[in-house]
């Protein structure tokens, strides 16, 4: 695949890749460095929306640690460079061998899989997870089972899916309630500061705040709530208690849409109201201020984020706020929540099925990545044994890093599939080279809107480096090792069809697969090399997206009026699929794939009634108890693990020089804190926690509550310091996570308040962080100069 040639000053389409929105951007080029980045006004969500973090996108891919040829590690460590037919050889053998060796002894595969692509890649997802389907496995972790699944478990509870997923009507609404989280720095939702300012100044539209920290939301927000570390759970369940006592529940939506209602009704009047908002360290006057506002509130919208997902009891905060707008009616109408179309799920639903190594639940298809490293480390006869990471980097993003090194290192296969020598590919046996996402055709499933929901498939903006391979490539090649294709007669049939008569592609597949029907797990490669050669020749390089087609034909059936509406056509059946599908592959800025009425998302919920009575969160809810949660004098401090920040983003932005601020991710502190440990803003300081301890640099934030820290994610990144060594840029914060840290349903990690204490740096820790602060400062200013 060759990506057009043009003139520096043409803008060429594409999107942010640095948080979920995804939003459309045109860019120039120079060579490979992106020069210049404004949003595009054709994209049909984003309008021509962009913030401060995507005017910095060329270092994603433009740095000095991008990979060029498959390695193999040596036995004294490090690495060797080897050619793609001996790496794919040599790890289609050690596959093999497992798998064998799984069904010899009538185990369950004992593959893992770290992956599903990152926050721009999701094309390689569906390439991965049928390597792991061919692996007999189903143990599936990536950055949603560290987030989110809580959240995924509530909901499949009480609308009767784990994939029905909520979105915010934040243009509409008269009240935007604002629970753990920023939008102003972290977004969240479509354009989100010029909504939120929008919202800020209409005298008949306010924002109400529940947050530890005055963030710059909360400074325009009509009402702030700032609860102490943790409480959310109890401030939550106090609010709606006194809506209740109010009387302020919607009669007539919970009689017309909902069950459940007296149990919860029960267990909410045994809350002690003040005594929990006491918890909290709030006033009451401020609460009862928050729920007149509810009361009066015409549509409410809930948004919430990590605050409360990666905070104490997440998975009863997740229930908490669905409760909140629920009892009183803000669904299902313009301006409150409700659920969103897909056009291909990013997750799935999991039927109560867990780990028999950990005993966690599969939710969403997914095992909390909490328990990765115990998966493998396990002293069990069914622990796993291969780890296979794409687009993933678990050594600095999943808890206690020194225990997911550890496994990484033991596992008896070890591959990482990623454009960039990451600190899990430093240590794993095989690493894969990558083409990035600006170097093929590529998207995300991030389409999370409602009533009209859009999908864009972005073009290649250069050329892929030598060396490197597109995933959906990697797998087949893979695959044809594995000998697990059909013969080269039976794809050049398929082929043909695919050219000609793709009504009857399917069928054949079908045909294929009730032969051996091992190919099923396979489908998205028999896609690619069947549907995608045809579409190499119509649009160069947009072979991997040919597993979308499936999704395309899948969302015409199920989505007729919808998808119908959203592109103004009369198609039905197959050319409706096929027409969607056209229109997703011509349109570089993206379509509307669905346009619901609101009416219709009683069509998404799963069940007849929204059930809003879990038994397991009732009890929960029934078990909080304040004195349990007392401050461990230790460990005095609260620490945000993972704050966003102007100028941090996920680990896919590796080069120190991305950022304009905070280059050396400090940690934030009020003065008076930082003064209790005989420290002033700028010093070195340490972190220390049960699991271990960091050395940053302190700097003062006034706008945090007392007693409460906060560090960036993003950070702790190796990188070549241009002498030949490495140096880390800034705190790799999971080396003192704790992964038994985490919610009992989920397993996703306490980040949002774990206990710390402050202690000086020693003399050492203070001239090691000094001497690697100034290698970064080099690194930035040689990258800078160039």
């Amino acid at each position: 695949m060759t990506a057009p040639k043009a003139p520096a000053a043409d803008w060429h389409k594409t999107a942010c890749s640095l948080c979920y929105l995804n939003c459309g951007l045109e860019v120039q080029l120079d060579g490979r460095a992106i020069t210049r980045v404004r949003g595009d006004k054709a994209h049909p969500r984003s309008a021509g929306y962009l913030c401060q973090k995507a005017q910095r996108l060329t270092w994603y891919g433009n740095h000095g640690d991008r990979l060029t040829s498959p390695l193999r590690r040596l036995p004294g460590g490090g690495h060797e460079p080897i050619d793609w037919d001996t790496a794919l050889r040599e790890i289609a053998a050690r596959l093999t061998a497992v798998r064998d060796a799984d069904t010899e002894a009538g185990r369950p595969g004992s593959f893992s899989y770290v992956g599903g692509g990152g926050q721009g890649n999701h094309s390689g997802g569906g390439y991965g997870t049928a390597l792991m389907k061919w692996m007999n496995s189903t143990r599936y972790y990536n950055a949603l089972s560290q987030e989110k699944t809580g959240d995924f478990w509530v909901n499949g509870k009480m609308f009767g899916a784990q994939n029905c997923h909520t979105s915010e009507g934040v243009e509409e609404c008269d009240l935007l309630f604002v629970i753990g989280c920023n939008p102003w720095l972290a977004h969240g939702f479509s354009n989100a500061r010029h909504a939120l300012n929008a919202i800020k100044n209409d005298p008949e539209r306010k924002i109400i705040v529940i947050d530890p920290r005055r963030t710059e939301t909360a400074d325009i927000a009509e009402l702030h709530l700032p609860l102490r570390p943790g409480t959310d759970a109890y401030l939550l369940a106090a609010i709606i208690a006194l809506i209740l006592e109010r009387r302020g529940q919607d009669e007539e939506f919970l009689a017309e849409h909902t069950e459940g209602f007296e149990a919860v009704r029960d267990a909410l009047g045994r809350v002690p109201v003040d005594e929990w908002i006491a918890h909290a360290e709030l006033d009451r006057a401020d609460v009862e201020r928050a729920v007149d506002m509810i009361l009066a509130a015409r549509a409410m919208t809930v948004r919430v984020e990590l605050g409360i997902q990666q905070g104490r009891h997440s998975t009863l905060n997740s229930y908490l706020e669905k409760l909140l707008y629920l009892v009183t009616g803000h669904f299902g109408r313009e301006g409150t929540n409700n659920l969103h179309s897909w056009l291909v799920p990013l997750w799935g639903n999991s039927r109560g099925e867990r780990s028999e190594i950990t005993g966690f639940e599969y939710i969403g298809g997914l095992l909390p990545s909490n328990t990765m490293a115990e998966e493998i480390l396990a002293d069990h006869p069914n622990r796993a044994r291969v780890l296979w990471v794409e687009s993933s980097n678990p050594a600095n993003t999943y808890a206690d890093t020194a225990s997911v090194e550890r496994a990484v290192e033991l596992a008896e296969l070890s591959v990482v599939v990623d454009i960039a020598y990451t600190e899990t590919a430093a240590l794993a046996e095989y690493v894969l080279p990558a083409a990035s996402q600006h170097e093929k055709w590529e998207f995300t499933l991030f389409d999370f809107e409602w009533p009209t929901n859009y999908f864009q498939i972005r073009r290649p903006l250069l050329d892929p480096l030598p060396g490197t391979l597109v995933e959906a490539e990697i797998y087949a090649r893979l695959f044809e090792e594995l000998g697990a294709l059909p013969s080269a007669d039976e794809l050049a049939e398929l082929t043909r069809l695919a050219r000609t008569d793709r009504a009857k592609l399917l069928s054949a597949a079908g045909g294929l697969m009730k032969k051996n029907p091992e190919l099923a797990s396979i489908a998205a490669v028999l896609l690619y090399r069947t549907l995608g050669a045809a579409l190499d020749e119509r649009q160069p390089g947009s072979a991997s997206m040919a597993p979308l087609w499936a999704g395309c034909h899948r969302a015409a059936a199920t989505m007729t009026v919808a998808v119908r509406r959203a592109l103004g056509t009369s198609a039905t059946g197959a050319e409706l699929g096929e027409e969607l599908f056209t229109r997703i592959l011509d349109s570089p800025s993206g379509t509307p794939f669905s346009t619901h009425t609101y009416d219709e998302v009683w069509d998404l919920v799963k069940r007849e009634r929204i059930q809003l009575a879990v038994p397991e969160l009732l009890s929960w809810l029934g078990e909080l108890d304040p004195a349990a949660e007392q401050v461990d004098p230790r460990y005095p401090f609260s620490l945000v693990n993972g704050q966003r920040r102007s100028h941090n983003a996920n680990q896919i932005l590796r080069a120190p020089a991305w950022r304009r601020t905070d280059p050396e991710g400090a940690l934030r502190a009020r003065a008076a804190d930082l003064a209790t440990v005989g420290l002033d803003p700028g010093d070195w300081v340490a972190v220390v926690t049960p699991v271990g301890r960091i050395v940053v640099r302190a700097e003062a934030d006034e706008s945090l509550r007392p007693m409460q820290l906060a560090l960036p994610h993003g950070f702790g990144m190796s990188y070549p310091d241009g002498h030949g060594g490495r140096v880390t840029n800034g705190p790799r914060i999971n080396v003192i996570t704790d992964a038994a840290d985490r919610d009992p349903i989920a397993g996703t990690p306490h980040h949002k308040d774990m206990p710390v204490r402050l202690e000086p740096a020693t003399e050492v820790e203070r001239a090691t962080a000094e001497r690697d602060s100034e290698r970064v400062r080099e690194v930035v200013q040689a990258a800078t100069a160039r």
